[in-house]
């Protein structure tokens, strides 16, 4: 069986040659025999092409990135991009569903990106969240997370890092829909 790479580890899976990269063992048929996922709603087939686009699409927008790298487990919570910044914690899927991610979220913050689902290590995640809050004396944190459940996890791991912090801070969760709303903004109690 080939071995799959996914953010530090490796298993073994049996993959579909019909459908490449899904284990074989990933979806079921349903009646008119097309697939459909099973298990984490994260991972269920939707398909939004028939979505209408609505917005202006003319020029070209300067992106918003201020320093790399920007995957949590290769920042160094102490690098002088976080010095007293306003930070935005983001799951990797956010960027790819708001159209003006860079406009609207990142413009004037540090960043830094992660899958509470799919990365291991998740430990030091709180480790490098507190030292943000304590070392180098963040601001705000803006948590920005995907509707699916396996998407709480990063919210936990940024109040388990308030929780044993010294110092308190605001921070605020944003929950995106998969095709790109925001649900909810509330600010996270410690």
């Amino acid at each position: 069986m080939p071995k799959v790479h996914r953010r530090g580890r490796t298993k073994n899976r049996k993959f579909s040659p019909l459908i490449s990269g899904i284990p074989q063992n990933a979806g079921r048929t349903k009646k008119g025999g097309s697939k459909m996922m099973d298990g984490c709603p994260g991972a269920r087939t939707q398909d939004f092409r028939e979505k209408e686009t609505k917005g202006d699409e003319s020029g070209k927008r300067q992106s918003q990135l201020r320093q790399w790298p920007i995957q949590l487990h290769l920042v160094s919570p102490e690098a002088p991009y976080y010095q007293k910044a306003d930070v935005l914690l983001s799951a990797d899927c956010v960027a790819f569903t708001v159209g003006d991610f860079h406009k609207d979220y990142l413009k004037g913050k540090s960043i830094a990106i992660a899958c509470p689902k799919l990365d291991e290590g998740q430990d030091e995640y709180v480790e490098k969240i507190k030292s943000w809050i304590d070392d180098t004396k963040i601001n705000t944190l803006t948590v920005m997370i995907m509707q699916v459940p396996c998407c709480g996890g990063l919210v936990a791991m940024a109040q388990q890092a308030l929780q044993s912090a010294k110092r308190k801070i605001p921070v605020k969760s944003i929950v995106v829909s998969l095709q790109g709303d925001i649900l909810s903004e509330e600010w996270v109690e410690a």
